[in-house]
């Protein structure tokens, strides 16, 4: 089992629900990067999603795109952000994933990638671009290596196309819960439990939804049909404010609003 999956049969167990939020490595550094993970942790995150800069986004609203930006400007590099969350990931209690596009992992070769991964101590990746027809051979790579591959399923993926990325995937379903970007939302799409919950009955992979989840109102409204909830752009759009406002006060702030949206969980 991997470090995921031990997570969610944890999780299962004890009828709870995972909190994961992302951030942007490097944004506006290494060390800070490194330090909002730990805080977010520490104030109740089950797992934590490090986005790895990329020049085109993918699916990213304008909140995670400014991040990115930032992140290639101040020239941070892939080999940087490994061997950060090598130092990491042994201080903290949840397994920390990269958002990756497949673009980088194709660049620095598909073995290399999930070998330094496991060499970090990192649990897995997520894949936004990763077409199910040409998954298969980086799901064995992360099979053989007991790395979780997480692949999204969208409100517009077809019932059997979901179904064949349910088969290439490991460690949890990425639930996109708009046709759209990342970005914070006051409203979720009305049919968005019944998707889901048709997804949970196709699969025994934990199903985890992102895009758009911003409030406890939204975590709580979601805790029935989901095995984890997904928050990224309201983390990002916080950290954000490091520069300006302080880090321990960027910090805190972090660390007060996931304790919030992990208290809505209970």
């Amino acid at each position: 089992m991997s470090a995921i999956d031990q997570l969610f049969t944890e999780l299962r167990s004890k009828n709870r629900k995972a909190l994961m939020p992302f951030v942007t490595a490097g944004d506006p550094d290494l060390d800070f990067t490194s330090a909002v993970i730990q805080k977010m942790v520490g104030s109740g995150a089950s797992l934590v999603e490090v986005g790895i800069p990329y020049s085109d986004p993918i699916a990213d609203g304008p909140v995670i795109q400014a991040s990115y930006t930032r992140a290639l400007e101040n020239n941070v590099k892939l080999a940087e952000i490994l061997n950060m969350l090598g130092t990491v990931a042994p201080q903290v209690s949840a397994p920390l994933v990269t958002m990756v596009s497949y673009a980088i992992i194709y660049r620095h070769g598909l073995e290399k990638y999930a070998d330094e991964l496991v060499q970090r101590g990192v649990s897995g990746m997520i894949v936004p671009d990763l077409p199910v027809e040409e998954s298969s051979r980086l799901s064995e790579e992360c099979r053989a290596r007991d790395l979780s591959l997480v692949q999204l399923v969208t409100p517009t993926t077809p019932p059997d196309r979901a179904l064949r990325i349910t088969e290439t995937s490991s460690g949890f379903l990425y639930y996109v819960s708009v046709a759209g970007i990342t970005g914070e939302r006051t409203e979720l799409p009305a049919d968005l439990v019944e998707r889901v919950a048709w997804l949970r009955e196709q699969t025994p992979l934990p199903v985890c939804i992102g895009f758009g989840i911003s409030q406890p109102e939204h975590v709580r409204l979601l805790f029935p049909v989901a095995d984890g909830l997904i928050v990224g752009s309201a983390i990002v759009r916080r950290v954000a404010k490091a520069v300006d406002s302080g880090r321990e006060k960027t910090l805190d702030e972090v660390g007060k609003y996931v304790a919030s949206l992990v208290a809505a969980l209970k």
